[in-house]
């Protein structure tokens, strides 16, 4: 399996406003580094510390994306580095992320992850919620992290009928809080399985792993 191919395979047919996130979770840095000797510049991790090792070992004009579950007592490990957090969840979130830009004298970029699949387990706020957030006079006091736009996970199923709706679902989500801010410009939505569905949805960023990587190593 050559990495390399794979990433070129994927860029070859997907449109040049989508942005491919290298989802590389539980990966070798040899891996990674294949990858960026391919031409690929964005990572995607979902634990902070992971992030943080490799971000020491790796070549500094990576963007590292934070695609993950974000615990706010964790945060402080990645301010200085992290280009993009993907699942911000709640103002106090957002707030501990200005907090920590703020020391490194840094605006971090942050996409509100809206709860779109009907599992339990996916984190998320509601569309209203997301709204309010962005209407708030607390917000608006954050000078150390921008929102550029909106994450979302679908269901895992393979009801791709399902899917379509709630990567729908994001896309007029997106639409409706672009008229409150006009810093919003990524749609994050759609993986290995379903990336082309998501960006015929309209998605502008899509976190794929397995199809580049192979599977992933839990041991």
């Amino acid at each position: 399996m050559s990495i390399k191919k794979n990433l070129i395979e994927i860029k070859s047919v997907i449109p040049e406003h989508v942005s491919l996130v290298a989802v590389s979770k539980t990966k070798p840095v040899s891996d990674l580094m294949e990858a960026y000797n391919a031409g690929q510049r964005i990572f995607g991790e979902n634990k902070i510390q992971e992030m943080a090792d490799k971000y020491e070992e790796m070549p500094k004009d990576i963007q590292w994306h934070m695609i993950g579950h974000v615990q706010r007592n964790k945060v402080k490990y990645m301010a200085e580095f992290v280009s993009l957090i993907h699942g911000v969840d709640s103002l106090k979130l957002l707030k501990e992320i200005n907090k920590q830009a703020e020391k490194h004298d840094r605006t971090i970029d942050c996409l509100l992850q809206i709860k779109i699949a009907k599992e339990d387990s996916k984190f998320g706020m509601s569309s209203e919620d997301a709204s309010a957030l962005l209407q708030s006079d607390e917000f608006s006091e954050l000078k150390h992290i921008n929102v550029i736009g909106v994450m979302g996970m679908a269901t895992f199923t393979d009801n791709t009928t399902q899917v379509e709706n709630e990567f729908k679902f994001l896309k007029s989500t997106f639409e409706k809080l672009s008229l409150i801010s006009s810093e919003l410009k990524t749609i994050s939505m759609g993986m290995s399985g379903d990336y082309h569905l998501a960006i015929d949805c309209g998605s502008t960023m899509i976190r794929v792993g397995s199809s580049i990587f192979g599977a992933r190593n839990y041991n």
